[in-house]
């Protein structure tokens, strides 16, 4: 053993609760939180700069289009130059991009600021995912982290709901703002506590990466002008030249030596249909963080503080759902379990479509839907994540996961993008007006609720959609627990 190596190993840790795991754990928190109160604000901001459905959309998919579209070549940037270097670097952007989203002085200046949060966020994720596995031991401390990790994105989700309903209530710039303080001690922490750590080189898909998330992004945009009329140029340019640029993604990936979207990840129809399935269930969950956001404050006119309050229920039905899900899945078969959360999803989203044109009260009108989506989406989703990884090696755990994230977040930037398009365009039909204003007439809440409306009953149809794709997932109990079984050891091995 050479004395770096013995370095190494003596700086490895097998206590979890000390500085590093909060370090890397800080990200998680500012990515989550960040996500969450992002959504709640978006009425405020909207109404502060003047923007319509259309372009208010763009604050969201900005973001998640490059934290999807860039996740799985920041996660090997780590491996090339250095896990606590890149790791650094993205939560030190993430910090700037946050200061300059807080003093964005136009839609354009804010839009492109939360572009490169999403940058960001893509390079430092997956790093702090590896630098997890690189700096605790084996065994139980590693996957104690792990789960300490994965739980700060429940407390995360209220804290965000919560915590973003006040700071919108103060100013919608500091929903950005407040990550620059956070953001600072996590890159002041990483300095301090973490050790350096690198994978094997491997050739970066650079060029797969930017076709992928230019050529989504055009396709994207496409849409979320079809609104204004479909037949624009400014429509049918971009959705042509997105086609052009995704084939040539495909042809790159097919040639190149490391490609980010490796084809062989897709050898089995059960899991093609899973993350079919993902893609679809990101864009409900998308779908519904904003519109009820949006339903909230627009039509019943709920204060920011109000709307997170409201809100809360969601993340907890969500969370017992999951918990219960997670031992479903090794009793039955997991299609199973998506078809019933799919089929509450579908009974919840009905209902709420019909109450948008209502003033009712929040309990049990508001309340009662909200935490039964909440455990719908929680039943369905950890299934379809089970799934991915179900009867794999522990080398594939990490390739696979990391995929699934990216199809949940693409997927949650193409469904905002379509349902926001089908809800202005019934808005407008009726009259309406996208953008609440304090001073709109019956007659355009109405029309605005008549949007909202579509949207929740989009969303139920995706819900049946991902419900008929579950249908191809074959899956057993006994890969469900193989695949756990291969989490466990791609945690111990550092495989992540």
């Amino acid at each position: 053993m050479t004395a770096f190596s013995k370095m190494a190993d003596s700086a490895v840790q097998t206590r979890v609760f000390g500085p590093p795991i909060f370090v890397l754990g800080g990200l998680q928190l500012l990515v989550v939180l960040d996500g969450t109160v992002v959504a709640l604000a978006l009425p405020r901001i909207r109404e502060a700069l003047g923007l319509d459905e259309a372009a208010g959309n763009w604050i969201i998919t900005a973001y998640v289009l490059a934290f999807g579209g860039l996740m799985l070549l920041g996660g090997r940037l780590g491996d090339a130059f250095g896990r606590k270097r890149v790791f650094v670097a993205g939560v030190a952007a993430f910090t700037v991009s946050s200061l300059l989203c807080g003093l964005a002085w136009d839609p354009i200046s804010l839009i492109v600021a939360r572009a490169v949060q999403g940058m960001s966020a893509a390079v430092a994720a997956p790093t702090a995912m590896a630098l997890i596995a690189t700096t605790y031991a084996p065994g139980k401390p590693r996957s104690q982290a792990f789960a300490v990790y994965a739980a700060l994105t429940g407390v995360g989700s209220v804290a965000g709901l919560i915590a973003g309903g006040v700071l919108t209530e103060l100013s919608w710039r500091l929903v950005f703002l407040v990550n620059v303080p956070i953001g600072i001690v996590v890159v002041v922490g990483a300095l301090v506590w973490l050790r350096e750590s690198q994978g094997a080189r491997a050739e970066l898909d650079v060029l797969g990466a930017v076709l992928a998330t230019v050529g989504i992004t055009l396709l994207v945009f496409a849409v979320n002008e079809g609104p204004g009329g479909w037949g624009r140029w400014i429509v049918i340019a971009p959705a042509v030249v997105a086609v052009l640029i995704l084939a040539a993604f495909l042809v790159v990936q097919r040639r190149a030596e490391n490609p980010i979207l490796p084809f062989v990840l897709f050898g089995s129809a059960s899991r093609v249909a899973a993350l079919i399935a993902i893609v679809l269930a990101g864009a409900i969950i998308m779908c519904l963080a904003v519109f009820i956001s949006l339903y909230l404050q627009g039509v019943l006119r709920y204060s920011p503080l109000q709307s997170g309050m409201a809100v809360v229920p969601f993340a907890f039905g969500l969370g017992i759902a999951a918990a219960l899900a997670s031992k479903l899945a090794l009793r039955f078969q997991p299609r199973w379990l998506v078809m019933i959360g799919g089929a509450i999803i579908l009974v919840g989203c009905l209902y709420a479509a019909t109450i948008t044109g209502d003033r009712p009260a929040y309990f049990p009108s508001i309340g009662v839907p909200v935490i039964t989506i909440g455990f719908g989406i929680g039943l369905a989703v950890i299934p379809l994540t089970l799934s991915v990884v179900a009867g794999v090696r522990s080398s594939e755990i990490g390739p696979l996961t990391a995929l699934a994230q990216v199809a949940q977040n693409l997927g949650g930037a193409a469904g905002l993008v379509v349902v926001g398009a089908l809800a202005s365009s019934r808005t407008l039909s009726e009259g309406g007006i996208t953008t609440p204003r304090p001073n709109m007439s019956e007659h355009q809440i109405d029309a605005l609720a008549s949007g909202y409306s579509v949207a929740f009953i989009s969303c139920a149809v995706i819900a049946v959609v991902a419900g008929l794709a579950v249908l191809l997932m074959r899956f057993t109990p006994e890969d469900i627990a193989e695949g756990q079984a291969a989490q466990e050891a791609a945690h111990a091995n550092g495989e992540v």
